[in-house]
């Protein structure tokens, strides 16, 4: 039996047109570009400028807002010209559209105006503009999808900067991604970013020497350099990244964060004799997680395990307010953590 929906979430109608990769973007008549990570649908925007610019460079582009709309702009900004150029029209804020907006929207789907392709921006922030995405899905005006899921997990983020290589036809080593994607764990568009640099900067491959020349100020002060400094046990060199990490400005909150993180997949890890490919299938993770996760269990029971996640739990409520003093809840984290013993023992 299939459940019914959750109240206040309507379901996602099925889709009977093309989804397409925000990597790999082509026109259409309506491009629905949906979901909130804002850096890939950037990304397939521009690449669909880029497409159809390389078509004909005579491409007309016209930026409509859907939620301050002027009634008539749409069939204005899409109509063809005297020399019939190419239109793109790029139409933002679907999720807080006008009605005047929706209304139009719907009756341009039954026919679409020759040689324009329209783009619909919808970050799924709301229900609004539901009618019309479901058109768009059910066929309607003959349009495709180009999904922007979030990217939350680590292994999405180790995903999204591979793949920013990949499609840069760039190698770099997998220790290196791994490095990169630590350091910029918190935010996906300086990710990619950073994945650009490289990639426009190094001429040949790229190795842990070279993330480490161009962020290494960043790499020392992650949240999960003071993790994994925690976790292996080097007391003093955790104290010491904690106090380099705070001195830099970083939040207490995303470093309890990261070691909470680090923690809870080294519990989903621990005791379980499957090999990592199948592990890391069952759990969503990727097989260098949960290798890095087994390694990192050396030398744990599950009693110290237990100890340490009870101590960031405790960590994590003092520096969102419970505690005046969040360095000293974050010291005494640190301390339980990397003596793997309690504090003041």
């Amino acid at each position: 039996m299939t459940p019914a929906p959750r109240r206040g979430a309507p379901a996602k109608a099925r889709s009977a047109i093309p989804q397409v990769s925000w990597r790999e973007p082509r026109p259409a008549p309506i491009v629905l570009i949906s979901g909130p990570e804002e850096v890939c649908a950037e990304r397939a925007i521009a690449g669909l400028r880029d497409y159809l610019r390389a078509e004909d460079p005579s491409l007309e582009i016209a930026d409509v807002r859907a939620d301050d709309y002027t009634a008539g702009t749409l069939l204005t900004v899409s109509s063809p010209s005297l020399f019939g150029e190419p239109r793109l029209v790029r139409i933002a804020g679907v999720e807080k559209a006008s009605d005047t907006f929706l209304a139009e929207a719907i009756s341009y789907l039954a026919q679409p105006q020759e040689g324009a392709t329209v783009v619909l921006r919808h970050t799924g922030a709301s229900v609004r503009g539901k009618k019309l995405l479901d058109a768009v899905r059910a066929g309607q005006g003959g349009g495709i999808e180009i999904a922007c899921a979030a990217v939350k997990r680590d292994s999405d983020r180790y995903d999204f900067a591979a793949g920013e290589f990949s499609t840069a036809r760039k190698r770099i080593a997998p220790s290196a991604l791994r490095t990169l994607v630590s350091a910029f764990a918190d935010d996906l568009t300086e990710l990619g970013a950073a994945c650009q640099q490289l990639i426009s900067d190094v001429p040949g491959d790229i190795d842990d020497r070279i993330v480490e020349r161009y962020y290494g100020g960043r790499v020392e002060t992650s949240a999960f350099a003071v993790a994994d400094t925690a976790i292996a046990g080097r007391y003093g060199d955790a104290l010491l990244a904690l106090r380099h990490a705070l001195a830099s400005g970083a939040d207490p909150v995303p470093l309890v964060a990261a070691v909470a993180m680090k923690l809870r997949t080294m519990a989903r890890v621990a005791g379980n004799r499957e090999p990592s490919s199948a592990l890391a299938a069952r759990l969503g993770m990727k097989d260098w997680q949960v290798d890095r996760a087994r390694r990192d269990l050396m030398g744990w029971s599950q009693t110290t395990l237990g100890m340490a996640i009870h101590a960031t739990a405790r960590a994590d409520s003092e520096v969102k307010g419970a505690s005046r003093d969040p360095v000293f809840a974050l010291e005494r984290m640190i301390t339980v953590i990397a003596t793997r013993a309690p504090y003041g023992s």
